[in-house]
């Protein structure tokens, strides 16, 4: 069994196993889950993606997680849902050595709140467990979904390190970043608001 790293509510933050690959990519290597990422990609984009994210791991301890559904008699429950962690930001043109958060969820998985579950549990870990003194994620203008959970996530639009790239199918890519002391900031209105 992989090595769990976090648990939420209703999901599962782990390493992969061998058997996750090739159901990742069945799920997630479709036109609408890519359409800002590149477009679907062809074996060896999928060799590459997959070899990036093994290093990641074996470079700095971590990387982008798998997320499995919890069972618990919800929906998807025990599937794989996609993946979301952090990764030291390499981007060619962009912030580089930065934790940068990222996700990826299979279509069938959208507007459930996953996504957001997911990232605020890695977005907490990056500051509690790996001590991050800021993380950054990158997207582009078009996809108003990831830049819409990247405010959810307390995240502020940084146009200032926004750089040119076509990786992700548009001209620019655009960074929303984080900092300690907002995080800070953050859990405490948060207890202020539980205790109310």
């Amino acid at each position: 069994m992989p090595e769990v790293l976090v648990r939420t509510e209703r999901l599962i933050l782990r390493r992969w196993g061998e058997n996750d690959w090739p159901a990742f990519f069945r799920h997630t290597n479709t036109e609408p889950v890519m359409r800002w990422l590149g477009g679907v990609m062809d074996g060896d984009r999928q060799a590459a993606q997959r070899a990036r994210v093994e290093r990641c791991f074996r470079d700095h301890g971590h990387g982008f997680w798998a997320v499995e559904r919890r069972t618990d008699g919800g929906p998807l429950e025990g599937e794989l849902l996609g993946f979301c962690g952090l990764k030291r930001a390499d981007q060619e043109g962009g912030p580089q050595g930065d934790f940068e958060i990222g996700w990826r969820l299979r279509q069938n998985a959208w507007g459930m709140g996953f996504a957001r579950e997911a990232a605020l549990a890695v977005r907490d870990h990056a500051f509690d467990a790996l001590g991050a003194p800021h993380i950054i994620a990158l997207t582009v203008e078009e996809n108003a979904a990831s830049w819409g959970l990247m405010l959810r996530l307390g995240m502020r639009r940084r146009p200032d390190l926004d750089f040119a790239s076509a990786a992700f199918g548009a001209e620019t890519i655009i960074v929303y970043s984080l900092d300690r002391a907002e995080w800070d900031a953050l859990r405490a209105r948060a207890a202020e608001e539980a205790v109310a």
